[in-house]
């Protein structure tokens, strides 16, 4: 696949897609990055041979025919407006909160615009990319740094894109454990190992059930009178649960402009 493909903003997404992309055997797509945040530009530019630093974001677009757009949502529309795009170029926004129209609206007259969400992880070739509107160029891309979700429809990117607002309290919920283990006497090395490789374990039981929603699963490890029965019990009794539900919403409002 022959696209010479650039950044405009260069923090940990655009990063992690590189070093993905990179990470493939092979791999000599020509990568053309902005020099906003120039730790993380040189870093790049030092690791790989077909990696270059622009001298600024409309060197980025002249040398590019794919851009990727992974400016911060706050200065998203003051760096586009200053950018003069081409016709063809095919232009894809990494901007979780703002809509596709807007985006398309600050680059025309480049006439392929679509969303993508990628993970962290695609550093790793691992997780899911959704992509909306489906496109084979954009899809092969991501296909080969971990999984594809193409969607038609913007209510529905909206929606998933809500699940990535949830790492961070993933993480602190088993930093809760952690301490607490921790403060029981136990290694803090020890403790860790174990949470991660259980946590790591249950990952996978989807898998094992596929035709099982979450909540059967939480009831097949909820056994009547027993301590993951305790816990789940507790939690929902204080409203833990209704609580996060609320958060989500109130994040989904934000990214739809609500």
């Amino acid at each position: 696949m022959s696209m010479k493909l650039g950044f405009v903003g260069t923090g940990a997404l655009s990063s992690a897609i590189v070093t993905g992309l990179k990470s493939l055997p092979g791999e000599t797509t020509p990568v053309v990055i902005s020099p906003r945040n120039e730790a993380i530009a040189a870093g790049l530019a030092a690791r790989y041979r077909d990696v270059r630093i622009a001298a600024d974001n409309q060197a980025v677009l002249d040398q590019c025919d794919t851009v990727m757009l992974a400016v911060r949502p706050q200065i998203a529309r003051e760096v586009l407006k200053e950018l003069r795009f081409r016709p063809d170029h095919h232009v894809i926004s990494l901007i979780a909160t703002i809509p596709r129209e807007e985006i398309a609206g600050l680059v025309a007259p480049a006439a392929q615009v679509g969303k993508a969400l990628p993970m962290p992880m695609i550093a790793r070739r691992q997780g899911s990319t959704i992509i909306c509107p489906p496109d084979p160029i954009v899809a092969t891309f991501f296909g080969r740094l971990g999984g594809v979700i193409e969607v038609e429809d913007q209510s529905e990117f909206d929606a998933l894109s809500v699940v990535t607002a949830t790492y961070a309290g993933y993480f602190r919920y088993l930093d809760t454990i952690h301490a607490w283990v921790s403060s029981q006497g136990v290694p803090r090395d020890k403790a860790r190992d174990y949470i991660t490789n259980i946590y790591k374990a249950l990952a996978d039981a989807p898998d094992t059930a596929p035709d099982e929603n979450f909540m059967h699963l939480a009831q097949d490890y909820a056994t009547r009178g027993g301590i993951n029965e305790q816990v789940l019990r507790e939690m929902t009794e204080r409203g833990t649960f209704e609580a996060f539900a609320e958060s989500l919403e109130r994040v989904h409002r934000r990214i739809t402009g609500e």
